[in-house]
């Protein structure tokens, strides 16, 4: 049997729960006054048109989004002219825009906390099969292009 591995939407969906189960069980305090709150709608959003661009991106260039798969091809253009992972940056921007609907503090110490797991356990996977993959080109493109922003 093939060994399963976690996927990055998985990761997300996880800090979600985790971002509502602190919102519910410890508030601590309120930080962001109602109707402010409805502003989280905008990273929510933007986060996820990052997401669906990227992914249309990679289904164009015909290689795959799994983080743990050889890819075909380096992509280099589009969102990925601003940022070498868009899509773990979108997934940071649904997290703050979800924290930011939420109002409450805890919900705040979940984002950084998954940005680091995105960090360790995908990307820096990510970024070694690229270079082993695309050598130069991937040298050239990771000189130019910053990691998350």
């Amino acid at each position: 049997m093939k060994d399963k591995k976690v996927l990055p939407p998985t990761f997300l969906l996880v800090s979600i729960v985790a971002m509502l189960g602190l919102h519910y069980l410890f508030p601590v305090e309120r930080i962001i006054p109602s109707p402010w709150n409805v502003l989280g709608a905008i990273p929510l959003a933007c986060g996820l048109a990052i997401n669906v661009v990227a992914d249309n991106a990679f289904r164009r260039a015909k290689t795959t989004v799994k983080p743990f798969e050889e890819s075909a091809a380096l992509l280099t253009s589009g969102v990925y002219r601003v940022s070498r992972h868009p899509m773990y940056l979108g997934f940071v921007l649904i997290l703050f825009g979800v924290a930011v609907l939420m109002r409450s503090l805890t919900p705040w110490f979940v984002i950084p906390v998954c940005a680091v797991v995105m960090d360790r356990v995908f990307i820096r996977v990510e970024e070694r099969m690229l270079d082993e993959k695309f050598g130069r080109a991937w040298l050239d493109y990771r000189s130019k292009v910053r990691r998350w922003i």
